[in-house]
């Protein structure tokens, strides 16, 4: 994450030093326009329109006439402030402007919050934001291997997704405004970069409504098959959520609004802050279903020395039931296909402790599974004493150091489990991937959901920190340029 964060510091220098290389070699002047009737530009174009300033030293003017608008490029001479009025034959006044210009002759227009230069800052945001998505969806394809499972790869896809839709906003924008001058200047990109949140809230809300739905209607289905308590109502709640979110976020878009513009500066600070908090969920959601798809379908090279297989609870009988099983039989397959393949015999470390309504050992469960399926015991390696996931890897680890300090290791589990299985593993500094045994289309959402909570929770101080950081942003930009 260091690194693309360089990289997108890098870019945004490059910029900056793009802006100021036209601004004070190509563009020293700057060009109001003023939007007028065709009729009456056809009038002017024939009679002229005159010019009068209150501070003729500070700048110089003249006027073109084109269809629809006048062009009115302004030469600086010095700072100061000046007033230039627009005027026909008649004396009849067209505009007036207020032009202000600083010591770098740079002229600034706070009627449009124009300025000197300012085509060459749109573009140079639009290919900043355009930059950002490739520069994260570049660093998402880069992490292979056991490098995939880490929290960067998610935040490197939610804001992929959000970089590319604020740059193609821009984008429509930046050149809107080359194209129609007179219809959209510069606050219509400040108005774009401050309800950066909101428009991506709303550009996205079909797909976000669609997969709410979907993820209920699979909920429903697993709480016909299974028990009701509240972790399988965990994809109901996020899918209720997403629904009211982008509702409030629709209603806030569409109320008219009556007050002074401090008022409204607030109104729409407290709408952006709503949507910055919606918007980074949506984001870390969206980053973490593409992540777990990816994990729970990738195929780790047959040359492996140790297969993983993570416990669960298992029947007081000692049976293994369908979840467990299936993550046994997917480290079978895998075992078989690399010894087929390659003729390389890995080992099994099956790895759970003995939870409080279990007879045996997860761990030894899963042994006397494996050699019922005819794994040799003597390829087998359990591991009884881990109480969760993270202990899993670790106390699997010491087995390989032991083992095999240099061996190759991968893990087998359920699909929906994969990417955090593959999160803990690193954490415990084991460099290891994962495969994924099948699960039913109806269990396999609310699960998922489950273990998207359960990445986040992991790490709520830090999540809680950078939200603040979106919210302080985007939060002072709609105070200050709203």
């Amino acid at each position: 994450m260091k690194k693309a964060a360089w990289e997108i510091a890098l870019c945004a220098g490059v910029l900056i030093v793009f802006c100021l290389v036209c601004r004070f070699t190509f563009l020293n002047t700057y060009t109001a326009y003023v939007p007028v009737s065709g009729a009456k530009a056809e009038n002017l174009r024939q009679a002229g329109v005159k010019l009068a300033s209150n501070a003729p030293q500070v700048l110089r003017c003249e006027v073109e006439v084109h269809e629809g608008y006048l062009c009115v490029p302004v030469h600086p001479d010095q700072a100061g402030e000046a007033f230039v009025h627009l005027q026909d034959e008649n004396g009849e006044s067209l505009s007036s402007l207020l032009l202000r210009v600083d010591r770098f002759m740079t002229v600034y227009d706070p009627q449009t919050g124009g300025f000197t230069g300012d085509s060459a800052v749109m573009i140079a945001i639009t290919a900043f934001w355009l930059l950002v998505s490739l520069i994260m969806l570049r660093h998402f394809f880069q992490a292979k291997g056991s490098a995939f499972y880490a929290y960067s790869t998610i935040y490197y896809m939610g804001f992929f997704l959000f970089s590319l839709v604020t740059g193609l906003v821009m984008l429509n924008v930046t050149a809107a405004h080359l194209l129609k001058p007179t219809q959209y200047n510069m606050y219509s990109v400040y108005s774009v970069i401050n309800s950066a949140s909101t428009r991506f809230m709303l550009l996205t809300m079909p797909l976000v409504v669609l997969f709410a739905l979907a993820m209920g209607i699979s909920n429903i289905a697993l709480l016909r098959h299974e028990r009701m308590w509240l972790p399988n109502m965990m994809g109901l709640l996020v899918s209720v959520a997403l629904i009211l979110g982008e509702g409030l976020g629709w209603y806030l878009f569409r109320r008219d609004f009556m007050g002074s513009e401090w008022e409204g500066r607030v109104r729409q600070t407290l709408e952006n802050t709503c949507a910055t908090v919606f918007v980074y969920c949506e984001c870390m959601l969206a980053g973490s279903i593409v992540c777990g798809i990816k994990a729970a379908k990738h195929r780790p090279a047959l040359d492996k020395d140790f297969i993983i297989v993570l416990g669960c609870w298992f029947r007081k009988d000692g049976t293994l039931p369908p979840l467990l099983r299936g993550r046994a039989d997917r480290a079978i397959a895998f075992w078989r296909e690399q010894k087929e393949q390659t003729g390389r015999e890995a080992r099994f470390i099956p790895s759970g402790g003995q939870g409080k309504d279990e007879p045996m050992a997860e761990g030894e469960a899963l042994r006397r599974y494996l050699v019922a399926q005819g794994v040799p015991d003597s390829l087998i390696l359990p591991e009884t004493a881990s109480k969760n996931t993270y202990q899993n890897m670790d106390f699997s680890k010491a087995i390989m150091e032991r083992a095999n300090p240099h061996g190759k290791a991968v893990f087998a589990t359920t699909n929906y489990h994969v990417f955090r299985s593959g999160v803990w593993a690193s954490l415990a500094g084991l460099p290891a991937e994962g495969v994924g045994s099948r699960t039913k289309w109806w269990y396999w959402p609310n699960a998922f959901m489950r273990e998207v909570v359960g990445l986040l929770k992991n790490r709520w101080k830090q999540e809680i920190l950078f939200l603040a950081v979106l919210i302080a942003f985007f939060g002072l930009l709609s105070m200050v340029v709203g």
